[in-house]
């Protein structure tokens, strides 16, 4: 499966950077807002972006998002477990290739809580606190559909992108805990979990908010 996106991936960076690439030396900053976060895991996410000329940096933070119920994976919900993710946070060095499309490389921070699934996020609940560190890519498309128009809709700003974060390390021992389960009353092995869709490295997100400094015609 990862030699398939990773291939595909290539192919569509070789046709992208066929196309012209932006010119522009004044930055623009970008503010927007994850949706997936709070429509899938009650959390939050922020981002802003700097652009200028072919290269833009962002920085990027979520906080409180859960994963629970459908969201476990099957391992973990064997074990009845749930997550809250305190913190998601990292930035990201990215390349235009076109004026909408960008690719960005992303190192990010993820702190993990564990706990029992029938005590969410209680003390009497609690297993452990962990964090993961994910080293991966990013694709994504700005587009501003309102950016031919002389006033303030201009810089609306939608974003959709698929990344891949996959974990390059955690602070738990050889990246797994083994504790006694208190619901399974065995021992059980918890591997650190990655932050994407169904405990892989990859998820897909829109993100919505306001580009300043696109400037008036």
């Amino acid at each position: 499966m990862k030699k398939l996106v990773l291939t595909m991936m290539a192919i569509a960076l070789v046709q992208i950077s066929m196309a012209q690439a932006p010119d522009k030396s004044t930055p623009e900053v970008s503010v927007v807002f994850g949706l997936t976060q709070p429509l899938f895991t009650n959390g939050f996410n922020f981002e802003v972006d700097i652009w200028w000329d072919k290269w833009m940096v962002d920085y990027s933070h979520g906080f409180g998002l859960e994963f629970t119920g459908a969201n476990v994976y099957q391992e973990a919900a064997d074990q009845r477990l749930a997550f809250n993710i305190t913190h998601s946070t990292g930035i990201g060095i990215g390349y235009r290739f076109t004026k909408n499309f960008n690719l960005r490389v992303e190192p990010k921070w993820h702190n993990w809580e564990m706990y029992y699934d029938d005590a969410f996020k209680t003390t009497e609940g609690k297993i452990e606190q962990y964090s993961t560190f994910t080293l991966g890519l990013g694709a994504y498309y700005r587009w501003t559909p309102f950016e031919n128009q002389d006033n303030a809709l201009k810089g609306i700003t939608i974003a959709p992108n698929v990344r891949w974060w996959p974990n390059i390390g955690s602070s738990l021992d050889n990246n797994e805990l083994q504790y006694f389960n208190q619901r399974t009353e065995q021992m059980n092995v918890h591997q650190a979990n990655n932050i994407g869709m169904g405990n892989t490295p990859f998820f897909v997100n829109v993100s919505v908010g306001y580009t300043f400094g696109m400037g008036m015609k």
